[in-house]
């Protein structure tokens, strides 16, 4: 085996990317009891952002497991990497276009080593490409890793709910809040001005009894008829039996 390949294989350390990748799971263990701590003590603007630097970690811990499992097919197929060809073979060319694209964002002097070689040996125009991802050479999962980007609040508030749950610490999701808030409507409260004091309850009844006269006098009063208005008492009614007396009376005289 010529000596380029043996040390590609010797760089080939799928233990240094798994020893990182401890390294870091520790660190953010210990962010995440920081983070329980901040949300005990009320501190929540503080603990959101130890949260976005925490999922950005968790991100770049998941390219360092995916760069290692390329690793793994390159140690797999390295029969296939001393070739002499201007292309890599169909068979490691993904692992060798993953690593050439990702090594610069991690920080293992290994990968950057390993890049370096294959760019070498594959030429300018090849890792110019793969770098640019022309033809969608990369694969998908590496590309998504390495976006830098502002989590979404929903993610945040997802990390802050299960980090608070898993060391006993009281959280109220804002996102609930909202939908309860919004379940029940505002009661209006009705208040008195305030130049003027609440009412008593029995100023309360003489304020009603007010209305209840104006009420009244406010009401038209009922039309009269043309007898009623010419005067003022209804003529007086003669009693029957004395019609009666006034007809026998009359025949009499007949």
């Amino acid at each position: 085996m010529p000596l380029l390949w043996s040390h590609i294989y010797r760089r080939l350390s799928v233990q240094r990317l798994r020893t990182l990748q401890q390294k870091k799971e520790a660190q953010a263990k210990a962010s995440r009891r920081e983070i329980a701590t901040l949300i005990e003590r009320g501190k929540i603007e503080t603990a959101r952002i130890k949260v976005e630097t925490l999922i950005n970690e968790d991100v770049h811990v998941e390219l360092l497991e995916l760069l290692e499992l390329y690793c793994e097919l390159l140690l797999a197929r390295f029969g296939l990497l001393d070739q002499n060809n201007r292309e890599p073979d169909p068979g490691i060319a993904e692992g060798v276009c993953n690593v050439i694209h990702a090594a610069p964002r991690t920080e293992l002097k290994e990968l950057h080593i390993l890049r370096d070689i294959f760019m070498h040996k594959y030429g300018r125009d090849f890792s110019l490409a793969v770098m640019e991802n022309r033809n969608g050479c990369v694969s998908p999962r590496v590309v998504n890793k390495l976006i830098i980007g502002t989590p979404a609040p929903a993610l945040v508030d997802g990390y802050l709910k299960e980090i608070a749950k898993a060391y006993g610490v009281p959280w109220a999701d804002p996102a609930e809040q909202s939908n309860d808030n919004s379940e029940e409507p505002e009661k209006q409260k009705v208040t008195a001005p305030a130049d003027q004091p609440p009412l008593k309850p029995s100023d309360k009844s003489n304020e009603e009894k007010d209305k209840v006269l104006q009420t009244s006098s406010a009401m038209p009063e009922p039309s009269r008829s043309s007898s009623d208005v010419k005067g003022s008492s209804p003529p007086p009614v003669e009693d029957e039996f004395e019609l009666l007396s006034k007809r026998f009376a009359a025949l009499k005289k007949r």
